[in-house]
């Protein structure tokens, strides 16, 4: 018996998810940008920082994305957003947003694109911004003694060349570590030797749950996909990595540790 077309946004975020293919990271980070569209569609800005993942989004109507006013709202909101989001994540969540609305249209839920005149967000070139560490730097941050944790991420980062949020939403049943890959349906990442020989000393023998951690307990709202069922711990945020990383190294970010 087929479904009935949904009402509420949430419950075709939820269809459209549950339809994707994606791991669980994946759908973790896609529902965290398709949370956020909410608030714009709902015309309230989206709640910042820590806030942003614990917040409830308002419910909305799906028909609202049908409304001649939707466009101007999305368009106000990338503008709002642009100032202090990273042209990266923006045009990634952009890209999901476009994505949902495609398969909405496909089933007949939705008749317009209001996303149809938003244009991906300029990325900075070399002459807008540094480029990534020298090998002289990179050898003066792997030497520095800091916690385990931020060894693995900085070189994990380093050796795959991922994006950050990628890295961040990885399980450790994503990885095969004696090939040094992750396994699908993850995204396909490989690394090199130095992130094999601290892989181990960090798991301490964790079979699942998030690969990298908050240094405490995940409070009682954090969703099962995103604590550890072993530690309680949280899955450690793309802010609290950020924070650390520029703690240790002044003046650098953690896209910087990509290979030239």
């Amino acid at each position: 018996m087929p479904q009935l077309p949904p009402v509420e946004y949430a419950v075709a975020v939820n269809r459209y998810l549950a339809a994707s293919g994606l791991g669980a990271g994946s759908r973790r980070i896609y529902r965290i940008a398709l949370d956020t569209w909410a608030w714009a569609l709902a015309d309230r800005p989206a709640p910042a920082g820590p806030d942003r993942r614990r917040a409830e989004p308002p419910v909305l109507p799906l028909a609202l994305l049908d409304h001649p006013d939707c466009a101007g709202r999305l368009r106000t909101a990338v503008a709002r957003r642009s100032t202090g989001t990273d042209p990266r994540t923006l045009n990634r969540e952009l890209s999901t947003l476009r994505a949902a609305v495609s398969w909405w249209r496909a089933r007949g839920w939705i008749r317009t694109d209001p996303t149809e005149g938003l244009r991906p967000r300029p990325l900075p070139g070399p002459e807008h911004g540094p480029g990534p560490l020298t090998a002289e730097q990179l050898r003066a941050l792997f030497a520095l003694r800091v916690p385990l944790r931020e060894q693995l991420l900085w070189r994990l980062l380093h050796e795959s060349g991922a994006p950050v949020e990628t890295v961040l939403a990885l399980d450790v049943d994503d990885l095969d570590l004696p090939q040094r890959r992750t396994r699908p349906p993850a995204p396909p990442l490989t690394w090199q030797a130095g992130t094999a020989r601290l892989l181990p000393l960090h798991l301490a023998g964790r079979p699942t749950g998030p690969l990298l951690l908050t240094d405490r307990r995940a409070p009682a709202t954090t969703p099962a996909a995103d604590r550890c069922p072993h530690t309680g711990r949280a899955r450690l945020s793309y802010r609290r990595a950020a924070e650390l990383f520029t703690t240790h190294a002044p003046g650098h970010t953690l896209r910087r540790l990509k290979q030239r």
